[in-house]
């Protein structure tokens, strides 16, 4: 698609903002400014001659999301116009999963997912992430320093999801690796795209010879009878939405709550839950910042633009979070559900419960390890991952009084009070 679209009332040419160069990274917002002159919905390129819509009002969001008679979340009429070396086709492309299926379809696969995340009872996956946060302090806990994306953030997930899917341990640093690479739709996507395809299939060869009390093994029986190849594409959507953003969220969340000395110490008092700030970065510094990708079925004119068929609509949740930031002027909206980070209609998250106890249970178990946590970079200094899909920073160095790992630490009545709080939602 090499068109520019135009206003369906005044038909004057619109340049593309290009979310795919460097600057984006280090200020979108400016590139959502640009955007949002536009009208609701601008035109953008995702990767340099691969062009979308870009729909940055709430009110559109919401009407594409909820239309499924006029948009199809099916990118495949869209892929037949795209090189097949493009770097963004690793999130793009369409597979038999539930991301990319409309009508009953979508409702079958979704119904699997739901169905085998219902059977992790909260406190026991509780229990997982405090393993696993526990592991992780006790490897950087002594040296009084980390960076809290490479060395906590990322592999945490690694850790939960490999669990939840069936994997050991020692297998998260090539999950961490391959996602992160095909994330940030560069010049090593299709490489991550690759290794991340082998580590699911390897999965499912794992689980097919021997079930588990696991995700996989639980898609592989369910009784609406996938396929091998439908079990691969459920996975293969479940663990990476599950891996990446929610990394994405707890080292999103750490940098606002450090950047905030009087905010954090709100949070280790336990004056404050750890719920206010993850949900203060999915109001307004979304991890998964432009995505929820759909097509209109026939061109159309929505919101004052009109759609051509079968050309990318991207959701920006980033500049949504951001404009409605600036409206609030610094208003604190902890628990107002108005964002739609996790999506809308029927393509909305399935498992944002799971998700959201994890990074707040990671978060919040965090700052009981370590309480005294400095940023060593100021916030306004931190440097941010290529490319047009995440908000993800490259790393978060902080500082400490060392801790030994020669015991747990306990949690306070506060803690434990909210701790059960984000369970009963789960």
């Amino acid at each position: 698609m090499t068109a520019y679209p135009a206003r369906s009332d005044a038909f004057t040419l619109t340049a593309p903002v290009r979310l795919w160069e460097d600057g984006f990274a280090a200020d979108p917002y400016a590139y959502y400014a640009t955007l949002r002159a536009q009208g609701p919905i601008g035109w953008a390129e995702l990767a340099p001659g691969v062009f979308a819509y870009i729909v940055t009002d709430r009110r559109a969001a919401l009407d594409l999301l909820h239309d499924t008679e006029t948009f199809s979340a099916d990118p495949r009429p869209w892929e037949k116009t795209v090189s097949e070396d493009s770097p963004i086709l690793g999130m793009m492309r369409w597979r038999a999963n539930a991301l990319f299926a409309d009508g009953a379809e979508h409702v079958r696969y979704r119904q699997t997912l739901l169905d085998a995340f219902d059977l992790v009872e909260p406190h026991e996956l509780r229990e997982r992430v405090h393993k696993a946060v526990d592991i992780l302090v006790s490897r950087f806990g002594p040296d009084g320093q980390a960076d809290l994306v490479t060395q906590f953030a990322r592999p945490m997930m690694a850790l939960v999801f490999n669990n939840l899917f069936g994997l050991p341990d020692s297998e998260s640093g090539r999950l961490d690796a391959a996602l992160g690479a095909m994330m940030e739709g560069g010049e090593r996507s299709a490489e991550g795209e690759a290794e991340y395809g082998r580590y699911v299939m390897e999965l499912i060869a794992a689980k097919t010879a021997r079930r588990g009390d696991d995700l996989t093994s639980r898609l592989l029986d369910h009784p609406l009878g996938l396929t091998p190849e439908e079990v691969v594409w459920q996975v293969f959507l479940t663990l990476g939405a599950g891996h990446e953003p929610s990394a994405n969220l707890i080292s999103n969340a750490l940098s606002r709550i450090l950047g905030n000395p009087a905010y954090y110490s709100t949070l280790t008092s336990g004056a404050r839950p750890v719920m206010d700030a993850v949900m203060e970065v999915l109001r307004y510094e979304t991890p998964l910042a432009n995505y929820g990708v759909h097509y209109a079925r026939e061109s159309v004119s929505f919101h004052g633009m009109w759609i051509q068929a079968a050309v990318p609509i991207v959701i920006s949740f980033g500049a949504m979070g951001h404009f409605a930031e600036k409206d609030f002027a610094g208003g604190h909206h902890p628990h107002d559900a108005s964002h739609v980070s996790w999506g809308a209609g029927p393509h909305a998250c399935p498992v944002k419960q799971p998700a959201l106890l994890i990074a707040t249970e990671s978060v919040e178990r965090l700052t009981q390890w370590l309480p005294d946590m400095e940023p060593v970079v100021a916030r306004d200094r931190l440097t941010w991952r290529p490319g047009p899909f995440h908000r993800s920073l490259t790393a978060l160095p902080v500082r400490f009084t060392p801790r030994t790992p020669d015991r747990v630490p306990s949690l306070s009545p506060d803690a434990s009070d909210a701790s059960d709080q984000a369970g009963d939602r789960a």
